[in-house]
């Protein structure tokens, strides 16, 4: 009998370290949606928004794919944005225009203005002309913008047919944006450090809107 009580003790035992093993079991770290871009001018680092799902995940595989390693800001205007992602533009050659380059698909829109607007440092989608409001699949800005009054925003809410929250109204009076784009172009992150880069970059000297001196990316990379 004692046996008998003995080896249950000890199987019990051993079911009991097998569990704690089990439980001391890393679990998979969480993916990370914050990137960092490294530019001749400065570094930048973005927040993703996890919930502007498809826009957020296809921004971090091109980082990790390296896409945008070299590219260029190709378009920027002052109190606007500064905008880049156009393959094209890498090793692109002085006076050429740029802003064409596609890596051959769209994304489908996902405005969610009740969260997340045109305020200055936030991070949306380039897209072409398309009734669908589909973005590109590579080419994004950064907003730089200006300030906007309450009558000017009232008349903005007027046109749109939404309105905005007192957050959100306070952030396009005091850090400014570009309210006219809210509804049009999907926002799917924000700056966390480097806005003075983004000011700096929107009043380089530039031809057309291409920059007199590359503006480049050198390298572009997820981070905790």
């Amino acid at each position: 009998m004692k046996k008998i009580i003995f080896a249950l003790v000890a199987i019990s035992f051993l079911a009991s370290c097998s569990i704690t093993k089990k439980n001391k079991t890393k679990a998979p770290a969480k993916e990370s949606y914050k990137v960092q871009l490294e530019t001749t001018a400065g570094t930048i680092k973005i927040q993703l928004y996890e919930d502007v799902t498809l826009h957020a995940k296809n921004f971090l595989k091109l980082t990790k794919e390296g896409f945008y390693d070299g590219l260029l800001f190709h378009r920027v205007i002052p109190q606007f944005m500064i905008q880049g992602g156009d393959p094209l533009s890498k090793d692109a050659k002085p006076n050429v225009p740029l802003g064409n380059g596609s890596n051959g698909y769209l994304i489908p829109a996902e405005f969610k203005v009740e969260k997340y607007i045109h305020k200055r440092g936030a991070l949306a989608a380039a897209r072409t002309g398309n009734p669908e409001k589909k973005s590109s699949g590579c080419q994004f800005y950064i907003v730089e913008g200006k300030t906007y009054t309450d009558v000017e925003l009232n008349n903005f809410e007027k046109q749109k047919g939404f309105k905005y929250t007192a957050e959100q109204r306070k952030a396009y009076k005091t850090l400014g944006g570009t309210p006219h784009l809210d509804n049009e172009y999907t926002v799917y992150g924000e700056v966390l450090e480097g806005l003075d880069i983004v000011t700096k970059i929107s009043k380089v000297k530039c031809a057309g809107s291409r920059p007199v001196t590359d503006v480049k990316i050198i390298k572009a990379s997820v981070i905790r």
